[in-house]
């Protein structure tokens, strides 16, 4: 390759670099703000009842959606066998950030989030649960170490029982996968 051909390539390299680490990160609706630290990150977590034999895994993907005006979360249970689809937006009209999450068993929840510092603290009203759960409190906390823990209790029969209590870590290679 001609010297010339060569320094033009290497400028277009060059240029390009420049461009791609001097760019704004992507657009966010400014109530979702608190949540960009998960933004394009892989979790994973082991249920507390996994076993070497039988292991139990959730793997949980978060992406802005929608010109930065909601979040996506995705995950799934031990390779699809369970999973379900959240959409994070603000709603004024509840002065609050709302929720909608879509499983693939059958049943759906919609609800609230508060975010103090690294804390997320939400409520959500269960609908069509075959187990009879009405709602889910829960609390998510971004730990130092960078590894996510999730706490959850469970509303059934007017009685409040604790769900899980996991830890998720990053898993960049890991996949959300649906059946």
């Amino acid at each position: 390759m001609p010297r010339s051909l060569r320094w033009i390539a290497l400028s277009f390299v060059v240029i390009s670099l420049r461009s791609a680490l001097a760019a704004d990160p992507p657009a966010l609706d400014a109530h979702l703000e608190p949540l960009r630290p998960f933004l394009g990150k892989t979790l994973k977590g082991s249920f507390p009842e996994s076993k070497p034999d039988k292991p139990m895994c959730d793997v949980v993907r978060w992406e802005a959606i929608l010109n930065g005006k909601a979040i996506r979360v995705m995950h799934s249970v031990n390779d699809g066998a369970y999973g379900g689809e959240t959409i994070i937006r603000w709603d004024a009209d509840q002065n609050a950030l709302a929720f909608y999450y879509f499983t693939t068993a059958d049943f759906m929840t919609s609800g609230t989030m508060t975010i103090e510092g690294t804390r997320i603290t939400t409520h959500e009203t269960v609908k069509n649960n075959a187990q009879g759960i009405t709602a889910v409190r829960g609390t998510s906390e971004l730990l130092p170490d960078g590894k996510l823990r999730v706490k959850t209790e469970y509303e059934k029969d007017g009685q409040w029982t604790p769900g899980r209590d996991m830890t998720y870590e990053e898993a960049p290679d890991a996949e959300v996968k649906f059946k």
